[in-house]
């Protein structure tokens, strides 16, 4: 199955699940607490408003489409992406919020999709609203492309 295929399917529609496409176009869903989108909004709301926000950005990668989160990107490489269903190239940030169901294997395997299909940045948000912030050389102690956003976050406060 494509991406195209999957946005398209009536039946895929409005459903309480991410879902993403391995390398063999199969569907893969994985169910989303309330914390996790209420994670989702903080940290969207937290973004400088220069840029382009995305919620559940749709990227292409070596395998299959992953969708992020949230993803943030300049004006310009929005100016790339905007018309396509899913990012050819990703943009500049990709973030993932953390749930019970991810393996530390997963989350690394995304950020090396994200970065080897063009992110500058990958954060990682856990359960408890810590934020860890990478580039290719590996973790930083703050982000580079927003040096003020903090490293834990609240929902509530």
């Amino acid at each position: 199955m494509q991406w195209q295929e999957v946005c398209e399917h009536p039946s895929l529609q409005n459903l309480p699940f991410k879902v993403e496409l391995n390398e063999r176009g199969q569907i893969l869903m994985s169910p989303v607490k309330v914390y996790h989108s209420a994670f989702q909004g903080k940290i969207s709301r937290l973004l400088p408003d220069h840029g382009v926000i995305l919620p559940e950005c749709a990227i292409t990668t070596t395998k299959g489409t992953k969708v992020a989160d949230i993803a943030w990107c300049t004006e310009q490489r929005f100016g790339v992406i905007q018309h396509e269903t899913e990012c050819s190239i990703a943009p500049e940030l990709c973030i993932e919020v953390t749930s019970s169901s991810n393996t530390k294997m997963e989350i690394e395997e995304k950020k090396q999709l994200y970065f080897t299909a063009g992110a500058i940045e990958f954060w990682v948000c856990y359960e408890d609203g810590d934020i860890k912030f990478f580039d290719t050389s590996g973790e930083l102690n703050k982000s580079n492309l927003m040096p003020n956003f903090p490293n834990k976050i609240r929902v509530i406060g």
